[in-house]
């Protein structure tokens, strides 16, 4: 009678080893670690601080009350601050009208320049350029172009329209749209820039198919090229929201949160309250209440847009 052999135990690779002709488990790790230490130190730790200092109160200039404050400042911040709420009300104000008119030229220019035309590639380098202009330097331009004496106003004073020495930006009247229009200049590129790398991954036959069924031209906008922009759309309004929230750098050129207040953010508060008032613990406080409010209505407009879902 044969008798049976039991085949001997396997041996079992001990965890962490290098597996035979590959790279240890590790290796991956160790490498994106550097890279994650510098993220964590330089992102985590500033955060972290500001956490801190909205629980204190902190002004370099009047060290005498400098100590832990716990939740008197955002107490002060809710329902003593005259200036809280009407800085967050523009804020809001400043982002969706941006916003909104951004991602409407920004689409009508990525339609443009995804067509077939003679000079094609010069326009979209003339299209894309102001989004290579820094935001300071953007601003520049736009102070010399609504200046009184040399800007665009005298041009129209000479051709009748408006008077000579109207200063847009000082009149409470026009300096929101003249900070509008400055800003739009800016940031439609950005939307026409990934609008456009978008378009160009949409198949041509479904474009083609919808003509032979006789598909109008509006027709196959809405039902072919809105669901495959939806996810550029979505991810272009939410970066462009965050950053137009949290702009500083053309607003405080171009107007310095005047006249009367008129143009003044809550980032721009911010500023205002930490660089020129040294009351960091306050600014603190007011940015911790900021970052609440932008990571709530990101997780929100995320959720309701139903991002990276099925959308064909």
């Amino acid at each position: 009678m044969a008798t049976a052999v039991t085949p001997p135990p396997r041996a079992v690779r001990p965890p962490g080893r290098r597996r035979a002709g590959g790279p240890p488990r590790r290796l991956p790790y160790l490498l994106i670690a550097p890279a994650g230490l510098l993220m964590l130190g330089f992102i985590a730790y500033p955060v972290l601080s500001v956490f801190y200092y909205s629980l204190q109160h902190y002004n370099p200039t009047k060290p005498w009350r400098n100590g832990f404050a716990g939740l008197a400042n955002f107490t002060e911040l809710f329902t003593e601050d005259p200036h809280f709420w009407g800085t967050l009300a523009f804020s809001l104000k400043w982002v969706v009208v941006e916003v909104s008119l951004q991602l409407l030229f920004g689409l009508a220019l990525a339609l443009i320049v995804n067509q077939t035309f003679v000079g094609r590639a010069l326009g979209r380098a003339l299209v894309f350029s102001p989004w290579a202009v820094s935001g300071v330097l953007t601003s520049a331009i736009w102070v010399l172009l609504y200046n009184s004496q040399t800007g665009i106003s005298r041009y129209l004073a000479d051709a009748g329209i408006g008077s000579y020495g109207t200063s847009w930006l000082s009149d409470t009247a026009t300096v929101f749209p003249a900070a509008i229009v400055a800003d739009l200049w800016r940031g439609v590129p950005f939307f026409a820039i990934l609008i456009l790398a978008d378009l160009q991954s949409i198949p041509k036959d479904l474009y083609e198919a919808a003509e032979v069924d006789g598909a109008s031209r509006l027709r196959q906008f809405r039902h072919i090229t809105l669901p495959h922009l939806k996810d550029a759309i979505v991810l272009s309004t939410l970066l462009r929201a965050v950053w137009e929230f949290n702009n500083v750098d053309l607003l405080y050129t171009l107007t310095g949160g005047g006249p009367a207040g008129e143009t003044t953010t809550l980032p721009l508060y911010i500023a205002h309250t930490s660089v020129d008032a040294h009351d960091f613990g306050y600014a603190s406080a007011l940015t911790t209440v900021a970052f609440v409010i932008l990571l709530f209505c990101s997780t929100v407009y995320l959720r309701l847009s139903k991002f990276g879902g099925e959308n064909r």
